[in-house]
């Protein structure tokens, strides 16, 4: 029989989860903890989503060891969906994660919400998806990694599987288009500018204006508020660059950004959460990473097919050519049909595939 309940057994929901993490990856050298210090301020309550949110940690014991664990999250402006964020389950628990589903039903229908959803960890900047394929491969920095059996899991249980991709390319082998004219217009009517961290109130201010307009469509996207955008900010300033934010201007209008950051996991050891060991790294053996990842592109609705995109992959590369032998993008949801088909011509092949798993309630 399995036990449910809102509190570890040992009092710290945090401690809990990461023993839980610590089995459950042992020996994977792909597996890299970058997520424990967000989800200890999310537990904490010192995150600033908390203030809009509902949070209830769920563990699930089984002859008083623990086999599985989330965070029920539902977000006022995501009210539809109850989540189960930071999902973690030992192997050969089927039962327990049943069993977890039940009780997560029971809130959903207390809180209003229609959906149970599998994959997101409270916001799509905070994670999308679990990784269904190259088990073996390993994975980027910020991309989702877990065990194959997790898919097993879920699949079974779904309404509803939501797929995603993403590509990867040796910066060497992409070329602009030949058409030297369509590149010249680009660059005439588009222009790039990097972060500034002297204005980093201002700049989150700009980054969170400009995603709200871009994303306003996507499926599990929702408005978020400038204090959200800044503490993310804040969280990796350590780690960030003024070009790791790159802002795309149509004339003096701000249309577009790009957000990208080295593969940090290569400066890691397996099982290690990100910190200062990591920061010091970076600045130590910077130059040992041979790959980069687009995180996230957002462009207003009205600048979306146009030369913009050009633009930022151009100047992007420019800053990075010579510096990493790889360039992979972040996660693109099915039904995307421009950016899949621009991930199809600059790529050739999906990368890695992930996938969403909705439950209704």
């Amino acid at each position: 029989m399995y036990k449910l309940s809102d509190k570890a057994s040992k009092g710290n929901p945090l401690k809990a989860w990461r023993s839980l993490v610590g089995q459950i990856y042992h020996g994977d050298e792909h597996f890299f903890d970058i997520m424990s210090p967000t989800l200890g301020k999310i537990l904490r309550g010192r995150a600033a989503i908390c203030s809009a949110s509902f949070i209830q940690p769920l563990f699930c014991y089984r002859d008083g060891k623990l086999a599985a664990a989330c965070v029920l999250a539902k977000v006022d402006r995501l009210p539809e969906y109850l989540q189960l964020a930071f999902f973690e389950a030992l192997p050969d628990h089927a039962a327990g994660v049943k069993a977890m589903l039940g009780q997560a039903k029971t809130i959903a229908r207390q809180q209003g919400c229609q959906k149970l959803l599998f994959g997101l960890n409270f916001h799509v900047n905070y994670g999308l998806g679990f990784q269904a394929d190259g088990f073996d491969a390993g994975n980027s920095f910020v991309s989702a990694h877990n065990p194959a059996y997790y898919i097993d899991y879920l699949e079974p249980l779904a309404s509803e599987v939501v797929k995603l991709v993403n590509y990867r390319r040796e910066i060497s082998d992409f070329d602009f288009p030949e058409n030297k004219r369509l590149l010249d217009r680009a660059l005439r009517d588009y222009s790039v500018r990097p972060l500034d961290f002297s204005r980093l109130s201002e700049e989150a201010a700009l980054y969170t204006e400009i995603n709200n307009k871009a994303f306003s469509d996507h499926r599990f996207y929702y408005e978020r508020r400038v204090p959200e955008d800044l503490e993310l900010f804040n969280d990796f300033r350590a780690f960030m660059r003024e070009e790791n934010l790159l802002f795309l201007y149509h004339k003096a209008e701000p249309v577009g950004f790009m957000l990208w950051y080295p593969d940090f996991l290569q400066l890691m050891r397996p099982g290690e959460t990100i910190g200062f060991a990591t920061w010091l790294r970076y600045l130590l053996k910077g130059r040992r990473i041979d790959s980069f990842k687009i995180v996230e592109v957002g462009v207003v609705p009205q600048h979306q097919g146009s030369l913009g995109v050009m633009a930022l992959m151009r100047d992007a590369l420019a800053r990075c050519k010579g510096r990493f032998r790889w360039c992979e993008s972040g996660w693109i949801l099915d039904g995307n049909n421009a950016s899949l088909g621009f991930g199809e011509r600059w790529a050739g092949a999906v990368h890695h595939q992930y996938k969403v798993f909705i439950v209704d309630v």
